[in-house]
C-alpha cells in the first residue's frame, strides 16, 4: 500500500506501466506556480504531472500557494486519506495556519497541498530573523514578493518537519524538488533544521540573468566579467539573488533546464548544475497520420476570414499565395527578439518587392500589452466581412431556389432570370460598403501608450503601414488569444496550427515553450542558439533546418549579421511551394518524440536517484546509471524543400514543382535513424529492473525511522554562528563540498582579477566532487569550434567520420555504458510511441 493510503482504481497506475516503486520513497514537488499560472513553470509542472503520476502513483504530491480564485476553478478539495498527512494538516491548522489538501483537476489528477501565506503573516518578522541568523540574508519590508517567498518557504519547512514527526518512527524516504527562487527558502531551512529529506533545486532562468538581459547588455559574451554582487545591488534585487544562490549551494542536486542556462548559472550562481532537465510536453497523437495537416487547413481558413475583414478595401493580394508568420509570448521587446523580427520584416519586404514576388507575408505579433479596448476600425472590418457573407448567402439561397424550380419544370434556366435587379442592388450596396479611405490598421486595439510603445515605434520607423504596395503586412494583437474573442475567435493552439511559421529570435530564452509547441503541432519555427530549445535541437538533429527548425546564430554575432540571417530564413521560406511546406510540416511533426515527457522525464528520474544517493548514502547506492543515449535525427534523404544558402537569389515560385519525395519511405528511414527502437528497449529494460534503481546497500531493512537516517542530517550540517555572520557577498560563502553538504569549500575559489576563460573546457570543474555527472547526451563535432554555450563532456564526443548504427544507442564510450538506464517512461509498446 502506498504511503498515502488506499485510492480508487481510477487513479492507480495501469498494470502495464511496470512494477510499482518502493512504497517507502515519496516525491514532493514545490513551486509557487502549482495551481497558480504565472509563467512557463506552470506549463512545466502541469504537463509533467501525468508522466510523474504514471511513475510514482500516489507517492507523488505537489505543494503550492493557496489563492481562492485559482482553487475555485482548478482544485477539488478533499480529505487526505493518509493518516500522517491528515494529522500534519490538522496540527498546523490548530496553530493558526491555513493548509488545504485536494486534487488538481489536470491530467493525472495529482494530490496538492496548498498554503495560505497571508494567514501566517504574523510570523513574518520572526521567520525573517531566523533566515538572517542561519545565512545572513535580510529581506526588506517593502518587497512583498520576497516576503511571500519567506512565508511560503517556512510553511513548507514546517509541514515537512511536522510530517516526519507524525510518521511515528515509520517515516518514508522523502525527495523534495524545489522550483525557482520563490521556493528556495524552504530548501534552505530544511537543510538548516536538518530535516531528513533529499533536495533538488531547479532554476528555470537565473534571476540576475533576466534583469541583466532586460537592460540591453551584451550578456553572453561578458558572463565571465560581471560583478554579480554589484549588479544585483544596483538593480535592488540583492536579497533575492542571495536567496537563489543559497538554495543552489544548499541543495543535494542542482539542475537547470538547458545547457545555455547551465553556463549562465556557473558564472552568476557560482555552481555547476549536476543534471540538465529539459522541458517537455504531453503529446496527443492522432489516429490518422495526416490529421494534423487537416487541422492546419481548417485553422488557416479561419485566419483567412479574419484577414478578409481586417484588410477590407485593400484585399488586393491572393490569399492562396499568402503565408502567415507569428511571434508570441511575454512583451519583452528585446529579450523575445521582437526588435530583430521587425528589422528582418522590413528587409524581407524590400526583397519581395524588388523581385516582384507574388507572395504576401502577414506577420502577427501576439504579445499582451496595456490597452483600452478593440480598435473601432478593426471591429468595423469584421462587421463588413460578415455583411458580405450574409449578402452572398442570401443571394445564393434565392439563386438556388429559382434554379431548383426551373429544373423541376423541365426548363434550362436563363442567367437573367436567376439574379434579378433587387439582387444586383443588394450586392452593389455590399460592395460599396467595402470602400475605405484609410489603410488597414496595424494594431487591433487602442494602446494606452501608443506613442512610446516599442513595437509601434519601430513600425513607424521602418514604414510597414500595410500599404497595398507592401508585400509584408503587420498585425499587432496586444492580447492573449481566446475562442470567445469577437475579433479573432481562436484559441492559441488553433492559431498556431493555422500559421505557417513561428518566429522566436529570442536573445534570452532559458528554454522556449513557444517553438516547442510549434514543433509538436507540425509547424516550422525559428529559434536561436541562445535558447534552450535551440541548443537541444542542435544536439539531437544533424540538420535542424531540414526538419523545419531553423537555428539563428546570435552568439558572437552583431545585430546586423543576425538580421541578415533571419531575413534569409524568412525569404527562403516564403518562396517555398505549397507542396514543399507540406513535406516540411511532415518532417517537423516527426520531431515531436524528442519533446515528449516520456522521453525527457528520464532526466528528472536521474536527478531524483542522485539526490537519494547523496542524502542517504548509507541506504541508497550511488552507482547510478548515467543518461548517455539520445534520439538522433540525421539529415533527411530529400532535403530540397528546406531553405539553402547556396540556392539562387531569386528562387522560382511554383506549386507544381516536381520533387523526388516518398512520405512513407521518409518516415521509415527516420524511424530507423532516430534509434527509437533502441530507446524503447532501454525503457523496457528499465521497467523490468526499476526496483533495482532504488537498491539498498543493506541486505534487509525493516521499518525506516527518522532516527536511523545517516548522520548527514544529524551532525554534518554547518550552522552559522550568530556572533560571526556569513558574508553573502563572498562568492564561496556556501560552496558545495565533495559530499554536497552545506560546508565552505576552500579549494574552489574565484579570483576576480583573473576572469574565467569561457573557451576553457574545464572552466567550471569542481575538483572536490568527482561524482558530479554531466549530460552525456550532448555530442561534439570536432569539425566545429568549441562553443562555450555548450557544456560538452569530452568522454561522450562523437566522431562524425564513423557511421552511426541505427540499432544501437548513441554512446561513444562503451566502457561507461550503464546496464540500466533511468527512464520514467512506462510505455513498452513500440506502436504507441
Amino acid at each position: 500500500m502506498s504511503v498515502f493510503g488506499n485510492v480508487s482504481d481510477s487513479l492507480r497506475r495501469p498494470e502495464s506501466s511496470g512494477p510499482p516503486l518502493r512504497d517507502d520513497v515519496i516525491l514532493v514537488e514545490v513551486a509557487w506556480e502549482v495551481t497558480n499560472k504565472v509563467g512557463g513553470i506552470y506549463t512545466v509542472i502541469q504537463t509533467k504531472a501525468k508522466v510523474t503520476i504514471d511513475e510514482w502513483g500516489e507517492n507523488y504530491v505537489m505543494m503550492g500557494p493557496y489563492f481562492e480564485h485559482n482553487v475555485r476553478t482548478q482544485v477539488e478539495l478533499v480529505e487526505p486519506q493518509n493518516p500522517a498527512i491528515k494529522r500534519t494538516i490538522d496540527s498546523m491548522n490548530s496553530k493558526g495556519c491555513k493548509v488545504y489538501f485536494g486534487r488538481w483537476l489536470i491530467e493525472g489528477n495529482p494530490c496538492v497541498i496548498l498554503f495560505d501565506v497571508g494567514a501566517t503573516a504574523w510570523s513574518l518578522d520572526r521567520w525573517k530573523a531566523e533566515l538572517w541568523d542561519c545565512c545572513s540574508i535580510g529581506i526588506p519590508w517593502y518587497d512583498r514578493e520576497a516576503n511571500d517567498a519567506v512565508l511560503f518557504g517556512f510553511l513548507i519547512t514546517w509541514f515537512l518537519g511536522e510530517f516526519v514527526s507524525q510518521c511515528e518512527g515509520n517515516c518514508p524516504f522523502i525527495i523534495t524538488h524545489f522550483h525557482e527562487w520563490l521556493s528556495g527558502v524552504g530548501l534552505i531551512m530544511c537543510r538548516f533544521r536538518k530535516i531528513p529529506v533529499a533536495t533538488i533545486f531547479t532554476t528555470h532562468a537565473t534571476l540576475l540573468g533576466r534583469y541583466l538581459c532586460a537592460g540591453n547588455v551584451d550578456f553572453y559574451n561578458n558572463l565571465a566579467y560581471f560583478d554579480v554582487d554589484r549588479e544585483a545591488g544596483e538593480r535592488q534585487i540583492y536579497h533575492r539573488y542571495c536567496m537563489e544562490r543559497a538554495a543552489v549551494h544548499c541543495t543535494h542536486v542542482f539542475t537547470t533546464v538547458s545547457e545555455i542556462t547551465a553556463v549562465e548559472a556557473g558564472y552568476l550562481l557560482k555552481c555547476k548544475p549536476h543534471v540538465v532537465t529539459p522541458n517537455g510536453l504531453n503529446l496527443r497523437k492522432f489516429s490518422a497520420v495526416h490529421e494534423f495537416q487537416n487541422l492546419h487547413t481548417k485553422s488557416k481558413m479561419r485566419i483567412q476570414e479574419f484577414v478578409r475583414g481586417h484588410f477590407y478595401g485593400h484585399l488586393d493580394f491572393d490569399l492562396d499565395k499568402t503565408v502567415y508568420f507569428f511571434i508570441a509570448g511575454r512583451y519583452e521587446f528585446t529579450n523575445k527578439g521582437a526588435d530583430l523580427f521587425l528589422e528582418a520584416l522590413a528587409r524581407l519586404n524590400y526583397l519581395l518587392r524588388t523581385h516582384q514576388s507574388r507572395v504576401t507575408v502577414i506577420a502577427f505579433f501576439i504579445m499582451p500589452a496595456r490597452t483600452n479596448n478593440f480598435n473601432v476600425e478593426t471591429l468595423k472590418g469584421q462587421a463588413v466581412r460578415k455583411q458580405l457573407w450574409d449578402t452572398a448567402n442570401a443571394v445564393k439561397e434565392k439563386f438556388g431556389k429559382k434554379l431548383y424550380e426551373s429544373l423541376s419544370s423541365g426548363e434550362l434556366p436563363e442567367a437573367k432570370q436567376m439574379i434579378d435587379q433587387e439582387d444586383f442592388v443588394m450586392m452593389k450596396r455590399a460592395l460599396l460598403s467595402t470602400q475605405r479611405q484609410s489603410l488597414p490598421p496595424v494594431c487591433t486595439h487602442n494602446m494606452l501608450d501608443d506613442s512610446t510603445d516599442p513595437i509601434l515605434s519601430t513600425i513607424r520607423r521602418i514604414g510597414l503601414f500595410n500599404h497595398p504596395n507592401d508585400r509584408v503586412k503587420v498585425i499587432f494583437h496586444p492580447e492573449f488569444l481566446s475562442s470567445t474573442s469577437p475579433l479573432l475567435p481562436l484559441d492559441y493552439e488553433e492559431f498556431v496550427r493555422g500559421c505557417h511559421l513561428g518566429v522566436f529570435p529570442s536573445y534570452y530564452e532559458p528554454w522556449g515553450y513557444t517553438p516547442a509547441e510549434c514543433t509538436v503541432m507540425g509547424i516550422p519555427s525559428i529559434s536561436t542558439n541562445l535558447s534552450g530549445f535551440g541548443c537541444f535541437m542542435e544536439h539531437h538533429i544533424t540538420d535542424p533546418s531540414a526538419y523545419g527548425v531553423y537555428i539563428l546564430d546570435r552568439r558572437f554575432k552583431s545585430l546586423d549579421e543576425c538580421c541578415n540571417q533571419l531575413t534569409s530564413f524568412l525569404y527562403s521560406f516564403s518562396q517555398q511551394s505549397r507542396r514543399q511546406r507540406i513535406i516540411q510540416r511532415n518532417r517537423t511533426e516527426r520531431l515531436s518524440d524528442l519533446l515528449d515527457w516520456r522521453y525527457l522525464g528520464r532526466y528528472y528520474t536521474h536527478a531524483r536517484l542522485l539526490a537519494l544517493s547523496k542524502a542517504f548514502p548509507s541506504d541508497f547506492s550511488d552507482d547510478l546509471a548515467e543518461i548517455s543515449a539520445s534520439l538522433h535525427y540525421p539529415q533527411p534523404t530529400s532535403s530540397t524543400p528546406s531553405p539553402s544558402f547556396s540556392s539562387a537569389s531569386t528562387p522560382r515560385y511554383s506549386d507544381s514543382e516536381i520533387e523526388p519525395y516518398d512520405e512513407e519511405k521518409e518516415v521509415e528511414i527516420d524511424r530507423k535513424n532516430i534509434k527509437l527502437d533502441s530507446m524503447l528497449n532501454l525503457i523496457h529494460e528499465h521497467n523490468k529492473n526499476q526496483e533495482e534503481s532504488f537498491t539498498f546497500r543493506k541486505s534487509s531493512i525493516g521499518n525506516t525511522s527518522s532516527s536511523s537516517r545517516p548522520s548527514e542530517f544529524s551532525s554534518s550540517v554547518a550552522t552559522t554562528s550568530p556572533s560571526k555572520p556569513t558574508d553573502p557577498s563572498d562568492a564561496n560563502w556556501m560552496t558545495n563540498s565533495s559530499d554536497s553538504k552545506i560546508l565552505t569549500n576552500p579549494s574552489v575559489s574565484h579570483d576576480p582579477r583573473k576572469p574565467t576563460d569561457p573557451s576553457d573546457a574545464n572552466w567550471m570543474t569542481n575538483s572536490s566532487d568527482s561524482k558530479m555527472p554531466t549530460n552525456p547526451s550532448v555530442s561534439h563535432d570536432p569539425r566545429k569550434p568549441t562553443d562555450p554555450s555548450k557544456l560538452t563532456n569530452p568522454s561522450t564526443s562523437h566522431d562524425p567520420s564513423k557511421p552511426t548504427d541505427p540499432n544501437r544507442p548513441t554512446n561513444p564510450n562503451s566502457s561507461n555504458w550503464p546496464h540500466k538506464l533511468s527512464n520514467p517512461s512506462r510505455d513498452t509498446n513500440p506502436s504507441n510511441t
